[in-house]
């Protein structure tokens, strides 16, 4: 068996930046046990397959593929930074004649479409909802101490837990955060959590850029002990600062080591586009 491979640093114009996402084209149908293997093997937050949906199709010419990410632990419904990381490898690397990519996924039909400055993800909104502190209490804690929080909300869609931080606190407080991912998965084993969301209020621009709000993000309950930059909690803090801030275009930044900056704009039909850009980094053939 051998499959064209590649690596691509998304939510970033430069290399060892953003996020990491490894990209495998499939000829043809891969045994089910494979995929886990193989994003295990890569060991990046998330490996992506894109498969052809017809025998006809082809990856320079065809504009609907499917589209499944793993983890090194787990298949997970939704990857923002990988389906850009594939869109991207079509668009660059195949030479996909088309401006409008779409793949067929667990949350539906996605659409990728080349933009002047990078490539704009069309995902679903997410809304939350208030949190009643009492019930996520041993889990925040355990994560982030004594933290001043402002706001706790929950999304029932995705099972993502946002937890606002003071606005007394600056950029530099979270990027500095140490958070203790290690004994969450002992707090809550309900299921109802796969993944915390750590976010803060904007700054003025000034000396450095603006941002209209900052985030982290960390997932141990599908293996990513803190994700780099993250499409999909995106679709959930989207939402989350359009009603706090009453703007439908934003810019953020996830303030990770490696960081990520996502454009956002709310659109009409309750979905969301997330414009970002990708540097490839590897290119390969993965032999088994």
């Amino acid at each position: 068996m051998k499959l064209p491979i590649f690596t691509v640093d998304a939510f970033t114009a430069k290399a060892f930046h953003g996020n990491p996402a490894a990209v495998c084209l499939l000829e043809n149908k891969l045994d089910e046990d494979m995929h886990q293997k193989i994003a295990r093997e890569m060991n990046l937050s998330e490996t992506a397959f894109i498969r052809k949906l017809h025998p006809t199709d082809n990856f320079t010419q065809s504009s609907c593929f499917g589209l499944r990410w793993f983890t090194p632990a787990t298949e997970v419904p939704l990857c923002g930074h990988a389906t850009l990381a594939s869109a991207a490898v079509l668009f660059y690397k195949m030479k996909n004649v088309n401006s409008t990519l779409t793949f067929v996924t667990l949350s539906g039909e996605l659409t990728a479409r080349r933009a002047q400055d990078g490539i704009i993800l069309d995902l679903p909104l997410y809304p939350t909802h208030p949190q009643d502190f009492h019930e996520v209490d041993d889990l925040i804690k355990t994560a982030i101490g004594d933290t001043l929080v402002q706001d706790i909300r929950y999304s029932p869609d995705t099972r993502k837990l946002l937890v606002r931080l003071s606005d007394t606190y600056k950029r530099s407080f979270l990027e500095n955060l140490k958070v203790n991912t290690q004994n969450l998965l002992q707090v809550e084993n309900t299921g109802k959590v796969k993944g915390l969301i750590l976010t803060l209020k904007g700054e003025p621009g000034g000396q450095s850029q603006a941002f209209d709000f900052y985030s982290r993000y960390f997932a141990p309950w599908v293996g990513v002990a803190e994700d780099p930059v993250t499409g999909s909690a995106h679709a959930v803090l989207s939402s989350y600062w359009s009603q706090q801030l009453g703007k439908k275009d934003m810019h953020a930044f996830q303030c990770s080591c490696r960081g990520g900056e996502l454009e956002i704009s709310l659109r009409p039909d309750g979905r969301v586009d997330i414009r970002g850009g990708t540097a490839i980094v590897l290119e390969g053939t993965l032999t088994a």
